[in-house]
């Protein structure tokens, strides 16, 4: 009994251990470590990256006409990055760049999961770009704004690649109505991430006819 006591203790020890979150990670590492592909740095010095990114500020540009045009519906404004996407798609290929919802290890297009859209610019180079919004009160806060979670078949990452995030500054015009104000690019090749840990259980182990309560029909 005492030795299953003290196995119980030693294993609650590791538990704790291995839940307390992972800091200060870089993002290339962690891109490298769920997908085996680089996170190649964005170069202001380059002429390939200069012109890309002059696209990327058109595309910007003529995405946020078109969204303040419409306006953005939507019950909560953290959910207004989700609808910006689209605008931002068709802003891309008016400008001349290839652009898609990225295909994940099994060849599929994904929707879901990071990053939103594959670009491909005139000289066949793959460029990863988040679509975000934001608003000055929390925009230098330690609000969680970005995360990707480890996929063995789901990750969209497949290849060497730039990652960029467009980012648009959101107001509300009307109730339920978001309309986007300014815009950023940012590179996220020097970006620190974190992972925090969870449990989980399926619905097998929940569901189990032994831990059954009470049930009703209605």
């Amino acid at each position: 009994m005492q030795k299953d006591e003290q196995y119980i203790r030693q294993l609650e020890e590791t538990i704790k251990k291995f839940m307390a979150p992972l800091e200060n990670i870089p993002f290339p590492v962690a891109i490298k470590a769920i997908s085996g592909h680089e996170v190649i740095p964005f170069n202001k010095d380059n002429d390939d990256d200069r012109f890309l990114l002059k696209k990327l500020s058109e595309a910007a540009l003529i995405a946020g006409r078109e969204a303040q045009g419409q306006g953005i519906r939507s019950k909560r404004p953290n959910e207004v990055g989700n609808y910006i996407e689209p605008f931002v798609k068709k802003a891309l290929l008016r400008v001349g760049l290839k652009a898609d919802t990225p295909r994940n290890r099994t060849g599929k297009r994904q929707g879901m999961g990071y990053p939103d859209v594959e670009i491909i610019d005139s000289k066949n180079r793959v460029t990863y770009l988040e679509c975000k919004t934001y608003n000055l009160n929390n925009i230098n806060t330690t609000q969680r704004a970005f995360y990707f979670s480890p996929s063995d078949e789901g990750c969209k990452v497949t290849v060497d690649a730039r990652h960029l995030v467009l980012s648009f500054q959101i107001e509300l015009k009307s109730p339920g109505v978001y309309i986007p104000v300014h815009w950023r690019i940012y590179s996220i090749d020097s970006m620190i991430v974190q992972v925090k840990h969870e449990f989980n259980a399926d619905n097998r182990q929940m569901y189990r006819d032994e831990a059954l309560l009470a049930e009703g029909n209605i």
